[in-house]
């Protein structure tokens, strides 16, 4: 069986370091907000190449502590529209529902799946005050095109960058690229935590000290709360578990782009559209997503192949019943990749033979 994702594999190789750091924090007893979580943010920020970072407890709290940090700022209001793409995972829609805020959902573009900035313009009405741009699969969306769009109306640009630790190109790394950004360290990810986790990277101090107040339940000093805020605080074992990750991550992400190379290359079969890839670095394929037709006899010749395979995502969001006030819009692209995408194994433990086992398994479908 070619596993989807080895969790076991991936993380047993920091087996010691993991054991080891969890005997200082036992020994520590300082579980939160401790140590471990401020070397960790100096790292990422650091790594990102921005002056702060705040840890928090998942990836969906650090977008929606974004969008209400920027609430508590004055730049944004209760109501205010906010540009996202359509096909991204459902989390990017709560967190701008949960600040209070109005999705305005824009289709993506069909070949790179990320935002299409074009269609990201026509969307733009007064009411609009803000985009999050999703760099899906972990490949930057088009990083230039809005920026120049976010600039020209005066609105904030926010980065859902939950799946694309280290992509770079040359206006900078993910995490960097915007007014702030929003990680997520679920155990699949590239940098993934053993259990849940996120993070805030930003240039902002004001957005900084606010996102650092509400992840504390509004709170500077213990038992005074100065804002309504939340409990969304990185784990210090976990931020511990991420500062010994991080050290191997680049490498990790190029051992993944060479499988997606291997794949590219290899993979051979007018039934299988793969994915655009320019062969930069602004993609860490957090996962290779390819298109079918008949998507549910494709996974079955998988299954019968002892290939396992995952669909991100089945259901757009529009179409969630938690979202039903939005079913009524017509987003084609976004509805033909949902049910089209399928996403193949790719981690940095796979062999070369497992790698050749899948090509040649595609080859024969």
């Amino acid at each position: 069986m070619i596993k989807f994702l080895d969790l076991h594999r991936i993380n047993n190789r920091f087996r010691d370091d993991f054991e080891a750091a969890f005997r200082l924090s036992l020994d520590s007893s300082q579980f939160i907000l401790g140590h471990n979580v401020l070397k960790f943010e100096s790292e990422f920020a650091q790594y990102c190449g921005t002056k702060y970072c705040v840890g928090t407890a998942n990836g969906m709290d650090a977008l929606t502590l974004i969008l209400k940090g920027y609430i508590h700022l004055g730049r944004l209001k209760k109501g205010d529209k906010v540009i996202v793409p359509a096909n991204t995972f459902i989390a990017t829609i709560l967190s701008i529902l949960h600040a209070e805020l109005q999705p305005v959902f824009v289709e993506p573009h069909a070949d790179t799946f990320n935002l299409s900035t074009m269609e990201a313009s026509l969307a733009f009405n007064n009411d609009v005050k803000a985009i999050i741009m999703v760099h899906l699969y972990g490949q930057l969306a088009d990083v230039g095109g809005l920026q120049r769009l976010a600039k020209e109306y005066n609105l904030l640009l926010i980065e859902d960058a939950a799946q694309a630790h280290g992509a770079v190109c040359d206006l900078g790394k993910a995490g960097s690229l915007s007014d702030a950004a929003a990680f997520s360290f679920y155990p699949s990810k590239n940098l993934g935590a053993l259990g849940d986790g996120g993070a805030i990277t930003t240039n902002n101090e004001s957005l900084k000290a606010s996102v650092r107040l509400l992840r504390n339940y509004g709170s500077r000093q213990k038992y005074r709360n100065d804002i309504i805020g939340f409990n969304s605080r990185l784990d210090d074992i976990q931020a511990s578990f991420l500062s010994i990750k991080l050290k191997v991550l680049d490498t990790d992400n190029e051992t993944r782009r060479t499988i997606a190379k291997a794949y590219i290359k290899g993979i051979k079969n007018e039934k299988i559209k793969l994915p655009f890839y320019n062969y930069s670095n602004n993609h860490v394929f957090y996962a290779f997503v390819v298109q079918v037709e008949d998507r549910r006899a494709f996974i079955e010749y998988l299954d019968s192949h002892n290939i396992e395979s995952l669909i991100h995502y089945p259901i757009p969001p529009h179409k969630q019943g938690a979202l039903s006030q939005f079913s009524h819009l017509n987003l084609p692209i976004t509805t033909h990749l949902h049910n089209a995408v399928l996403s193949l194994p790719i981690s940095p433990i796979m062999s070369e033979i497992e790698v050749q086992s899948v090509i040649d398994i595609l080859n024969a479908y």
